[in-house]
């Protein structure tokens, strides 16, 4: 692991063409992702106040169990991060506040 990454040891897994846990929840996360942002489209495009907040209760749920996924993955190594360096976060607010002072203008 270099110093650059945020992770945790890594659960093996067997390998081979048969399918494992890491597969199957990998699967799952990306399915998950793909579902979130299908349920902002759809609720960006309800007319009724009743179907929207269908969708967003539903959205609720999604982005709730893909977090749920997600940090199973990571407890178990088969997900890691990258550590930003101060100045790439200040970089990055500065150009993002600079965009939102630019919209409000």
């Amino acid at each position: 692991m270099n110093n650059n990454e945020i992770s945790n040891p890594k659960t093996e897994v067997p390998k081979g063409l048969a399918l494992n846990e890491k597969d199957y929840l990998n699967e799952l996360l990306s399915c998950l992702k793909d579902m979130e942002k299908n349920y902002v489209i759809a609720m960006t495009e309800a007319s009724n106040e009743c179907l929207y907040n269908k969708l967003q209760s539903i959205f609720q749920a999604l982005a709730s169990l893909q977090r749920e996924v997600y940090e199973l993955m990571f407890r178990n190594g088969w997900y890691s991060l990258e550590k930003a360096e101060p100045n790439k976060i200040n970089q990055k607010y500065q150009k993002l506040s600079q965009e939102l002072k630019d919209l409000n203008d």
